[in-house]
């Protein structure tokens, strides 16, 4: 069975809508996808080599504007037929505590259950206000993690090692921004990307 690494940021829209589709490209291509969490803006810091990012300041391009990736990604919630709120002005989050959540689910076994569980609270309820370690910590119990060990690996050293150890790993394979899918050495980047995974599955040797 083919691996696919699917490098993706718990906070990302993008990453949100791509999720969504992951189980009908199993269904239909026989694959299994390798969940990798990263931050997003770190992670395309280090693949451009440091320095700023097109996230950092004002937009460098209306691509990179919110009022234009919420139109966006409402179009491609509604072809994919899935809700979504915008976070962005509602939602004040750590990106990089939400990451080490998921690594955190990920040392106990149970990423692909709580990344859902943890991106509903992001795209889908209406809540407001600060995202913190505590509610972290809440959708964890309700994905069905024990609560204490999960916050012990959130505050574990070892947990932010393996974070980094995952970002290093996607850079050196090519991954520059989320979500990306790393399959036969080829880097394909973006939601909008997924009919060019599909064509490769069905096509390939």
């Amino acid at each position: 069975m083919t691996t696919i690494d699917f490098v993706f940021g718990a906070s990302s829209r993008y990453s949100y809508l791509a999720v969504s589709q992951l189980p009908k490209l199993e269904a239909e291509f026989g694959v299994r996808f390798r969940w990798r969490p990263v931050t997003t803006i770190a992670l395309v810091r280090q693949a451009r080599g440091g320095g700023s990012t097109p996230f950092d300041g004002a937009p460098p391009a209306m691509q990179y504007d919110f009022k234009w990736r919420r139109q966006d990604a409402e179009a491609w919630a509604a072809l994919y037929g899935i809700p979504f709120r915008e976070p962005h002005g509602r939602l004040k989050y750590d990106a990089a505590l939400l990451n080490l959540g998921c690594v955190a689910a990920d040392v106990m076994g149970a990423l692909q259950g709580f990344v859902p569980a943890l991106q509903r609270e992001i795209f889908v309820t209406d809540r407001a206000g600060e995202i913190t370690q505590a509610d972290i910590v809440a959708v964890a119990r309700g994905a069905g993690l024990d609560p204490i060990a999960f916050a012990t690996l959130i505050d574990d050293a070892g947990t932010r090692t393996a974070a980094q150890a995952i970002q290093d790993e996607a850079v050196a394979k090519g991954a520059f921004g989320v979500p990306t899918f790393l399959v036969d050495g080829k880097v394909i980047w973006g939601n909008d990307r997924i009919p060019l995974l599909k064509h490769h599955l069905a096509t390939r040797a």
